[in-house]
C-alpha cells in the first residue's frame, strides 16, 4: 500500500502559497510571489531531487496540475531527474472544473476525492508524492490519510496567504526521521506519522 507523503516549501508562519515566482499564485491578492528564491542553494536543490526521485505516482490540485503540465513537459533533459519523474510517471488530479487532463499519463480524480484516494492506497508501490496543491492538502488532513511530511522551511514570515495546517486539521504526533539545515538557513524536516498526541503535565 503506498504511503501518502506531502512535500512542502514553508515560511515559518506556514504560508505555502507561490514559492516559485510573483505570478506563480496571485490568489486573494498575495503579493510575495518568488519568496523561496533567495534561499536556493545546492543542498535544497539536492533534498527536492531525492525526493522526487522515489515518488511511484504524483497527487495533484487542480491549480499545481495547470503549473506543472506548462512547464515540465518542455523540459526534455534526460538527465533532469525531476523532469524525467514527473513527464513519465503517474499523475492523479483532483479537480471539480477541469474535464480532461492532456499531459503523458495523467489522470482525473472526480466525485468522491476520499473514497478514490483510499482506493488508490489499495495498490502496489511505495509512495504517492503531493507537491503544493494546497486545497487539495485540507482534504487530506481532514480525513486524516497523511503518513509522512517532508517540509521545507524558510526562514521568513509573510502574516497572508495559503497555509499548509488548516482548521480543520486532525491532531496526530509525528516521529522525525531526518533533518537538514541548508547552507543559506532553510531546515529540511522529514516526519512520519506516529500515532496520536500524548499529553502530560509538565513538571510532574
Amino acid at each position: 500500500m503506498p504511503k501518502i507523503i506531502v512535500n512542502a516549501f514553508l515560511t515559518l508562519d506556514g504560508v505555502m502559497q507561490a514559492p516559485g515566482g510573483p505570478d506563480e499564485d496571485r490568489e486573494s491578492g498575495f503579493l510575495h510571489g518568488g519568496w523561496q528564491a533567495p534561499y536556493a542553494d545546492d543542498v535544497m536543490g539536492r533534498l527536492v531531487t531525492q525526493g522526487f526521485a522515489d515518488a511511484d505516482a504524483f497527487l495533484l490540485g487542480r491549480k499545481t496540475y495547470d503549473i506543472f503540465a506548462n512547464y515540465w513537459p518542455k523540459i526534455t533533459d534526460p538527465d533532469n531527474a525531476i523532469a524525467t519523474a514527473l513527464n513519465s510517471r503517474p499523475k492523479y488530479v483532483v479537480s471539480r472544473g477541469l474535464d480532461r487532463v492532456a499531459w503523458n499519463n495523467a489522470s482525473l480524480i472526480k466525485g468522491d476525492v476520499v473514497a478514490e484516494l483510499r482506493k488508490l492506497r489499495e495498490q502496489p508501490g511505495q509512495t504517492l508524492q503531493t507537491w503544493g496543491s494546497t486545497d487539495l492538502l485540507q482534504t487530506l488532513l481532514q480525513c486524516d490519510l497523511i503518513d509522512e511530511y517532508r517540509l521545507f522551511i524558510f526562514p521568513l514570515v509573510l502574516g497572508t496567504g495559503k497555509r499548509l495546517f488548516g482548521t480543520g486539521t486532525v491532531p496526530a504526533a509525528l516521529k522525525p526521521v531526518e533533518s537538514v539545515t541548508s547552507s543559506k538557513g532553510a531546515t529540511y524536516l522529514r516526519l512520519e506519522r506516529s500515532g496520536k498526541p500524548a499529553y502530560g503535565q509538565m513538571g510532574a
